[in-house]
């Protein structure tokens, strides 16, 4: 369990998970894609949807429930709204395909708004707003999963970790943005404690009979996540799911319609349709750096992903010995080559 990081570059992880997803029966476009958005979360520093996804994945096209060679495509347009379906496909390709349709209606109505349906995880929301944001516009990206998180003031698993990411352009083509889930901690950042054998911070899950609990094991054994900041958290899930699942077709995840998705709806506006960009983002940057000075502690939403990726780019990927050890699993059941230094190399 105390076992040293891989450290890797990000070059050859991303070949690595290519080279899996290909013999995993994704087509190699798709692969690449998959792949470099897995990567980028690992850049950011949020492992929680990174490379790690690549065992449920393989296993979820082993069950049925991906098909690694589908195509999205919009099928849909009014006005600047878009429905794009993901054909039940990897989700990141379904969620690059609508970040651009928003990007255009945007350009061409001011604002644009896509729904995904029959879409699986589209791994990291923030990844798709920064990239919105890279074009001048303001993003916000929400989607319900399925159910794993208890409402406030209850114990069972009535909707899902409902992520949601806002991101808004800075100088240079870096962005403010904050991509956070509605649980107290996401699934995946659960798993990774888990898999390191740590307690979860208190106030993040109950047991299976509703008791408080820092086990992760005991969310996996039946129990729930709880909704972040009490009511609060609670009330953007529940908002989330009516928007994210019910646009998409997608269900509430509690409800017997759900059909196991992950309803996305990403929406874009221009700046420019409302005051000039350049001056805008005078401002914006005036704003993070009077923050900045209020205080030494202060950090500006999204500088910790952009010095995470700074870092990593240069000095490697730290990929936990347990992540490690599943690739190596999967590589061996796929028979993709592997590499032969240990864990904790360079």
């Amino acid at each position: 369990m105390n076992a040293s990081p891989r450290l890797i570059t990000a070059d050859d992880l991303r070949d690595l998970a290519r080279d899996l997803l290909v013999a995993a029966g994704a087509p190699a476009g798709t692969a690449v894609t998959v792949a470099a958005s897995l990567v980028e979360a690992d850049l950011a520093g949020h492992g929680s949807h990174g490379v790690r996804r690549l065992t449920p994945y393989l296993d979820r096209i082993e069950a049925g429930v991906i098909v690694p060679d589908a195509r999205p495509e919009v099928i849909s347009r009014r006005g600047a709204t878009a429905v794009v379906s993901g054909r039940r496909g990897f989700g990141q390709a379904a969620a690059w395909l609508a970040a651009g349709e928003a990007a255009r209606l945007a350009r061409e109505h001011g604002t644009g708004v896509v729904a995904i349906r029959e879409c699986n995880h589209v791994g990291r929301l923030g990844e798709y707003a920064e990239s919105l944001a890279a074009r001048g516009l303001i993003a916000q990206v929400v989607g319900n999963a399925d159910p794993t998180v208890a409402p406030y003031g209850g114990r069972r698993r009535m909707l899902g970790t409902n992520p949601m990411a806002w991101a808004v352009p800075r100088a240079g083509g870096a962005a403010v943005v904050m991509d956070w889930a509605t649980a107290a901690m996401a699934e995946g950042k659960l798993g990774l404690l888990r898999g390191t054998g740590s307690p979860a911070p208190e106030g993040v899950l109950v047991d299976p009979g509703g008791r408080p609990s820092t086990d992760p094991d005991d969310f996996y054994r039946g129990g729930a996540l709880l909704p972040f900041g009490g009511h609060k958290g609670y009330g953007l899930s529940v908002l989330i799911e009516l928007v994210g699942g019910l646009l998409t077709g997608t269900g509430t995840a509690c409800s017997p319609e759900y059909d196991g998705t992950f309803g996305t709806v990403i929406s874009a506006v221009d700046i420019a349709a409302f005051v000039p960009l350049e001056s805008y983002i005078a401002q914006v940057e005036t704003f993070c750096e009077a923050l900045r000075a209020s205080g030494p502690g202060v950090v500006v939403p999204g500088e910790p992903e952009t010095e995470a990726r700074t870092a990593r780019l240069k000095e490697g990927i730290p990929v936990p010995a347990p992540v490690w050890a599943e690739l190596a699993a999967l590589a061996s059941r796929l028979g993709v080559p592997w590499p032969d230094t240990p864990p904790g190399g360079g």
